[in-house]
């Protein structure tokens, strides 16, 4: 059953409303299952896929030999299967890489996009309603009937069978939102979402995963690791993930360049991650140069009249 959606009504700086329901068509599932199914992703990723709990879900990066990201991803597990959530598009992009490593181990991996349906659930009456249809959910990670919930501070996404998600829905009788009321949360939260068109582009560092606890500098070897200890133990990185929000007349893209205002003029300024458009407004992630002060002035380079501005993240980049 398609899970019709309707597009969010209020303002990109306006506040949620008190309960939103969202389809996160956008993303997608890897599963991993096999005698050695966790032991080779440890092996690969930056999280420490070896210390996760039953009840606990954590960001990690696939990365390139080079240390470059593949794919940012949210890892947890229902029973004996391993899940890395993240966008659709760069499943296609880091599928085949993992397979290709994954022949020497006891594991298979595969896209289970179409397994699941993914909801995203927001607003001050999110734990309410979570806990009027499931029961009272305070841990990262809780298994239920036909799915699992992760729990992301206060927002919630519901992993469900597509019956149990379409049964939800129809019985909550609540309005389905599209994708892009949760990547505007994401954004705000400061979140890597790199997608197909980024990979291979960035290590780690610049898109923050150290602030989100998305790299382990304590377990053993994985793809890339000597450029990523590198990174935090001698210095180098001249990258960050900043949230950016202001206006344009123009519609934007992921390739729309952005400039930044500098004592000679306007120059080349960094590299949208994520973004959300409504009308004029704009709210997105952007890699930009490290030192960048939260007083810059932004602007898109096919319009001189848009206006940026930095948001503050909601966590630290002092200790990595």
């Amino acid at each position: 059953m398609t899970i019709s959606v309707s597009t969010p009504h209020w303002d990109l700086d306006a506040s949620l409303p008190p309960l939103m329901l969202a389809n996160l068509s956008h993303m997608g599932l890897i599963k991993v299952v096999g005698e050695q199914g966790r032991s080779f992703i440890h092996g690969q990723v930056t999280a420490d896929i070896s210390s996760l709990a039953a009840n606990q879900w954590r960001w990690g990066a696939h990365c390139d030999p080079k240390g470059k990201m593949l794919a940012s991803f949210r890892t947890f597990a229902i029973q004996e299967a391993l899940f890395m959530l993240m966008p659709r598009d760069v499943i296609e992009v880091d599928l085949p890489q993992l397979q290709k490593y994954a022949v020497f181990s006891k594991a298979t991996l595969s896209n289970a996009s179409a397994e699941w349906t993914l909801l995203g659930v927001a607003g001050e009456q999110a734990s309410l309603f979570v806990g009027e249809h499931f029961g009272e959910v305070t841990q990262e990670l809780t298994l239920v009937d036909q799915g699992a919930i992760l729990k992301d501070a206060d927002r919630f996404i519901l992993v469900l069978t597509p019956e149990a998600a379409a049964a939800l829905v129809a019985q909550s009788q609540l309005s389905v939102f599209d994708a892009c009321a949760w990547q505007a949360l994401e954004i705000a939260a400061g979140y890597p979402n790199i997608t197909a068109s980024h990979a291979s582009q960035y290590v780690p560092q610049m898109c923050n995963l150290q602030a989100v606890n998305g790299i382990s500098f304590n377990k053993g070897c994985y793809m890339g690791q000597e450029t990523i200890a590198r990174m935090k133990y001698r210095g180098g990185n001249k990258r960050a993930l900043y949230i950016l929000r202001g206006h344009t007349d123009q519609q934007i893209s992921l390739e729309s360049a952005l400039e930044i205002e500098m004592e000679e003029g306007f120059r080349r300024g960094g590299q949208i991650i994520e973004f959300v458009q409504r009308g004029n407004q704009v709210l997105l992630t952007a890699v930009l140069a490290n030192d960048t002060e939260n007083t810059a002035k932004l602007r898109f380079a096919d319009d001189e009249q848009s206006s940026l501005h930095i948001q503050a993240l909601p966590y630290s980049l002092e200790d990595e």
